[in-house]
């Protein structure tokens, strides 16, 4: 990821300049994008990435609008309360829960982690925008975890990685370069100029691309709950980002 910011850089030629201002955003999404690496690990170690994509992405947006309306006193509209209430729906219904023991179990537990910090990540990245450019923001914080991360494995056998094959490394070059540099920039971006709320919201729209795509690569089913939940999802996000509800 880091690497794959170099060309980034050049091609932009804007001059990289921290201060205290910018710092502190820096660092506290480089806390927590760690932490939502480990903590997305962890819940994949212990339980299904299918379930994973569906809790963290659902959540997200729900947790994003709620600290917003926490730390900064913003009342929402009434139309995105409604989104937020589908897009929970539309979750249960695309993991088919029957009860909450069913979701508080060890696994969702770290995809819920998960949500909840990378709301305060869009957060983050929202206000970071008067201090610092987003490519330089992403281009940091790709640094820190970088360096963190390499110290938490430090025991570990990091040369293994050169004994995988092409799949192996098609999957890093895709997760590091488009998953990563590419879409958490754009992400970023998003969010400063849409706000950490309406950009969240289209997280919603993440289990619905990943089950298609899951179905034309991996020839996974497509089960009605799962159409159905998606849908769903889907019209909560048109509800978070709509100005104004229909007379």
């Amino acid at each position: 990821m880091t690497l794959s910011f170099v060309p980034i850089l050049y091609f932009f030629k804007t001059p990289l300049q921290l201060n205290r201002s910018n710092i502190k955003y820096i660092f506290g999404s480089s806390v927590l994008n760690i932490s939502f690496m480990v903590f997305s690990f962890l819940g994949v170690k212990y339980g299904l990435a299918g379930s994973g994509s569906v809790i963290i992405t659902t959540f997200s947006p729900i947790l994003t609008f709620l600290l917003v309306a926490l730390l900064f006193q913003k009342q929402a509209l009434f139309h995105q309360y409604f989104g937020l209430i589908i897009g929970i729906i539309g979750g249960i219904i695309l993991l088919q829960l029957n009860s909450l023991e069913q979701f508080f179990n060890g696994s969702n537990i770290y995809f819920l982690l998960c949500a909840l910090t990378w709301a305060g990540v869009t957060i983050l990245s929202q206000h970071s925008h008067k201090h610092i450019h987003p490519i330089h923001y992403s281009f940091i914080i790709s640094i820190v975890a970088s360096i963190a991360t390499f110290f938490y494995s430090f025991n570990s056998d990091l040369f293994i990685v050169f004994d995988q094959g092409i799949e192996f490394w098609i999957a890093m070059l895709y997760l590091g370069v488009l998953a990563q540099t590419v879409a958490t920039t754009i992400f970023f971006m998003a969010s400063g100029k849409l706000g950490s709320e309406k950009t969240s919201s289209y997280m919603f729209l993440v289990p619905v691309f990943a089950l298609l795509f899951s179905s034309i690569i991996l020839d996974e089913p497509i089960e009605t709950h799962i159409i159905i939940g998606g849908l769903i999802s889907i019209v909560a996000v048109y509800f978070i980002n709509k100005r104004t509800l229909p007379l």
